[in-house]
């Protein structure tokens, strides 16, 4: 199956270009004079370069993640996040593309101690396997918030989705950000009454 190539185009710099234009026998009856310069032709759409949508992209989501940081660390005193905001925007539709928030660590039943890592996303989709790290991408819902747990990897310096915590490592996935923040609190809350309080929100 071949794959769609976007194209894009700077929309706001294209309809400021197109503003309506005064009728020519409007200018003439005002004026007395009749403009022969006006354009016969509107103006042509500026393509954007993919690198140009990414970096676009990538401003968005950063500038989200940091106020989504912002929201999570002013739950609670005692619930502090580490800051690390990071982008990546997809390839080959560089008009989407996800945002890292925080990372920490959580202790669960069965496991003692799970490090893991909060993200956003312009776009919702399932969290796929190793080779492609979302799959099937919805074309209608707007956002995603997600946690997974993590575990270095055999490259030194990066991380992976630890498979082994709930089959297939993500902690949570929702396109409605109260309930990511709701979830986030409670991987970050560290006493029962803590975790109470966040539960009846």
């Amino acid at each position: 199956m071949q794959q769609t190539k976007f194209r894009y185009y700077d929309a706001v710099a294209y309809k400021r270009a197109n503003q309506p234009k005064p009728a020519v026998h409007t200018e003439f009856l005002r004026t007395g004079r009749i403009d022969r310069n006006l354009p016969w032709s509107p103006s042509e759409k500026r393509y954007l370069t993919y690198q140009e949508v990414a970096e676009r992209t990538g401003r968005k989501l950063e500038n989200a993640g940091n106020v989504t940081h912002d929201r999570i660390n002013g739950f609670h005193q005692s619930i502090r996040f580490p800051k690390l905001i990071f982008h990546r925007t997809l390839a080959q539709t560089p008009h989407l593309g996800y945002c890292h928030i925080t990372v920490a660590n959580s202790r669960f039943a069965e496991f003692e101690n799970v490090q893991w890592a909060f993200y956003m996303a312009n776009f919702f989709a399932e969290i796929g396997e190793e080779e492609q790290f979302f799959a099937d991408i919805s074309k209608t819902a707007k956002r995603m918030y997600f946690a997974v747990a993590i575990t270095p990897a055999e490259e030194e310096g990066r991380l992976q989705i630890d498979r082994k915590v709930r089959g297939n490592g993500v902690l949570f996935r929702t396109d409605d950000p109260k309930l990511a923040m709701k979830n986030v609190l409670m991987l970050g809350a560290r006493n029962e009454a803590l975790r109470k309080i966040i539960h009846a929100l």
